[in-house]
């Protein structure tokens, strides 16, 4: 959704690379010659990540830095950002995973990164982490919805956690959570500034994420 759209004089921010192997699969399967800078707080992932971008030869457009994103994005002057934000939502990081905490209703951080002025953003969303509110705040942000992809997913071992069903149990309460007894929804969201004047779709994707 992103590399397919970009010219290869764009750059790209990563916020939380991981091993890098989203971004690795993708550099290999589109013609992206654009540079994308990512920027993941644990070290050894971040020399994994910088591993594989070595095998695969692609040091010329991915380069990962063991760094925090807020501190060093704007460096590179780019115009469009990707992430994978943690979306686990809780009263506080006292997980079994503190690093996918999300925040106390999961998207603290995703409004965070949609805060940023970017031009484009790609970002998951979870249905159990407020998406209709972080939908809402990407739209007064000057963004619109232009494109999406949905995967059902099951809960797994870090969202089973107590804290964490009770936070989201909550949530549905509230009305902002969404999910069945067997699934909840994760899509790959892709934000644009609405002077580029695509198509807004934002009202499809949210009646999908509350389906349940």
């Amino acid at each position: 959704m992103v590399f397919s759209r970009c010219t290869q004089a764009d750059r790209v921010i990563e916020f939380g690379s991981g091993d890098g192997s989203p971004v690795i699969h993708s550099l290999l399967r589109t013609q992206f010659k654009g540079t994308v800078y990512g920027y993941e707080l644990n070290s050894t992932a971040c020399q994994v990540a910088q591993s594989r971008i070595r095998q695969y030869q692609l040091g010329r457009h991915y380069i990962v830095r063991n760094q925090c994103f807020f501190e060093g994005w704007q460096q590179t002057d780019a115009k469009c950002l990707i992430s994978n934000p943690p979306y686990l939502p809780a009263p506080d990081n006292d997980l079994y995973m503190p690093s996918l905490h999300g925040g106390s209703d999961g998207a603290v951080l995703t409004r965070k990164l949609l805060s940023l002025g970017c031009d484009q953003v790609l970002s998951l969303i979870s249905a159990y982490s407020n998406p209709v509110e972080t939908i809402e705040h990407a739209l007064a942000q000057g963004y619109q919805i232009v494109d999406f992809m949905i995967a059902p997913l099951q809960f797994g071992y870090y969202s089973s956690e107590v804290k964490v069903k009770q936070t989201i149990q909550a949530l549905r309460a509230a009305r902002k959570a969404f999910y069945s007894s067997n699934i909840y929804l994760l899509a790959g969201v892709l934000f644009k500034q609405k002077s580029y004047g695509d198509t807004d779709i934002s009202k499809e994707l949210v009646q999908v994420m509350t389906a349940f």
